[in-house]
């Protein structure tokens, strides 16, 4: 493809050298680049391209796309590449990427999920309940890339990088995908890695604190905005209009909103709800008749999940029989998701990270269960550190007895998150142990529960690693609760 056909759309350029020379692929990782490519220059929160500059030449780049003309002082520009000066070169790499692969988003229809929670159960609702209609529907997101029933691989991010993400959708036209869902994070929409993608439909599931951190957002101000910007970017938007910050997302939003909820007057409404240890079911109107709703995910958040998934449905045809079908048959790795085992324990993997989803699975389950509630969890490292005492304390709480263990430490000291989190456990009067290792901590809760118990591994969910020191090691709940179980006398 022509270069100036690629960055057809970007208004701030200057070029010195030919913009007509043909391009073979574009790049952000000066490793991949091969003789005529255009190597993409993205300063990053740990790696800045424009360092890299000089690696990209000596593989042959035909073309290089820059924001920091500092950085070219100290490099002999040769005659026969083609630079590029651009503001933001991770907005230009997001539109060179819909450009060079045929802008595909517009060959589907695309539907963006984004919020706090909730996102990647909401749009495997959505799929599932397309493909129940006989549609053909992609899916990208947290746990797995889909076409279909065929997966692509696991996620590294909820939302791809912009070159990746576009080429998945170019994949996807190829495939005939008719519909394709997909989770958008904030810090996808902050660093523009959906900018130039057509999105037919926008939802917001929810909004509470997450992600202030130094390399995600600054405050919740921010958080909030970068949410928004999904709504400058579709047609129509579905909103949960309980959550607090439903409103101003109806009030700002630069396209149509329905909405959707429990406790305000709404499109969509949920009346009748019954909430159980094991699911829901409520009463909603599905065109022109009240019915009754069935999910086996359990929990008031399962409801605005539900509601969600239905309201995108019902606008696209789906038949309430089909929608009411699909959502009582509905699994979703690693939400609410029980672990069969010979012993008949009742125990549950929910990737619960954040306090408000980690009080929402404690609650749900807390008021059915006849015997004891034990929860396995502990934070992440490298993340928000805030959060760890509000979680510990909510596990006091709620939680009959709970195990402060590992999760994805990363480049943390385990010790060190552990001790964040004892802070709020100790203000209650919550009993609880520390047990560092993350198995060790599975077997404890295994040894010490009976078949009216609950047990709740929070935290991990879908994940089949555990991250230490930038190393992911193989870390399936399922396998380690079968290998436990199976080593019991």
């Amino acid at each position: 493809m022509k270069l100036s056909d690629i960055l057809n759309g970007i208004s701030d350029l200057k070029a010195k050298g030919n913009i007509d020379i043909d391009i073979k692929s574009i790049e952000s990782d000066s490793r991949k680049v091969v003789a005529g490519s255009l190597f993409v220059a993205v300063t990053g929160y740990d790696v800045d391209g424009h360092d890299y500059i000089g690696e990209a030449l000596k593989n042959g780049a035909s073309a290089v796309l820059v924001e920091n003309i500092d950085k070219l002082r100290n490099i002999q520009l040769p005659e026969n590449v083609t630079f590029i000066i651009t503001k933001d070169t991770r907005y230009a790499l997001a539109i060179c990427a819909c450009n060079f692969y045929g802008n595909p988003s517009k060959k589907f229809k695309l539907i963006g999920v984004t919020g706090t929670k909730g996102k990647t159960t909401t749009t495997y609702m959505i799929k599932t309940l397309l493909e129940a209609q006989g549609k053909k529907v992609g899916l990208i997101g947290t746990i797995e890339n889909y076409i279909g029933e065929d997966s692509l691989g696991e996620s590294d991010r909820t939302t791809p990088e912009s070159l990746e993400l576009q080429k998945i959708f170019a994949q996807m036209v190829q495939e005939k995908v008719e519909f394709v869902v997909m989770e958008v994070s904030s810090q996808a929409l902050k660093l523009n890695r959906v900018a130039g993608s057509n999105f037919d439909i926008g939802v917001f599931t929810n909004f509470s604190k997450e992600h202030i951190s130094q390399k995600e957002h600054s405050d919740m101000e921010e958080y909030f905005n970068s949410k928004m910007k999904l709504f400058s970017m579709c047609q129509l938007g579905f909103v949960n209009i309980d959550d607090f910050r439903g409103a101003r997302v109806k009030k700002e939003a630069k396209c149509q909103i329905k909405t959707y909820g429990i406790d305000n007057a709404c499109d969509l409404l949920a009346k009748d709800i019954t909430i159980t240890n094991v699911g829901v079911d409520f009463k909603a109107k599905l065109i022109d008749k009240n019915e009754r709703i069935k999910v086996d995910i359990p929990g008031r958040f399962s409801v605005y999940n539900s509601l969600a998934a239905i309201s995108v449905a019902l606008y696209y045809g789906c038949s309430p029989e089909i929608i009411k079908t699909a959502l009582e048959n509905i699994k979703i790795p690693g939400r609410s998701e029980l672990v069969p085992n010979k012993r008949e324990l009742s125990i549950m993997i929910d990737y619960a990270h954040s306090p408000e989803s980690l009080e929402n699975i404690l609650q749900a389950v807390k008021t059915y269960t006849k015997g004891r509630l034990i929860l396995v969890f502990g934070c992440g490292g490298d993340r928000d550190t805030t959060k760890r005492p509000i979680m510990g304390e909510i596990a006091g709480r709620i939680a009959d007895y709970t195990i402060v263990t590992s999760d994805n430490p990363r480049t943390e000291d385990p010790k060190k998150i552990i001790d964040d989190i004892e802070k709020g456990i100790s203000k209650t009067k919550g009993k609880y142990e520390v047990i560092e290792d993350r198995k060790q901590a599975i077997e404890k809760a295994i040894k010490m529960a009976n078949k009216k118990d609950i047990i709740i591994l929070a935290g991990k969910g879908h994940e089949p690693y555990q991250e230490i020191n930038k190393v992911k090691y193989p870390f399936d709940e399922r396998e380690i609760v079968k290998e436990i179980i199976n080593n019991m006398k």
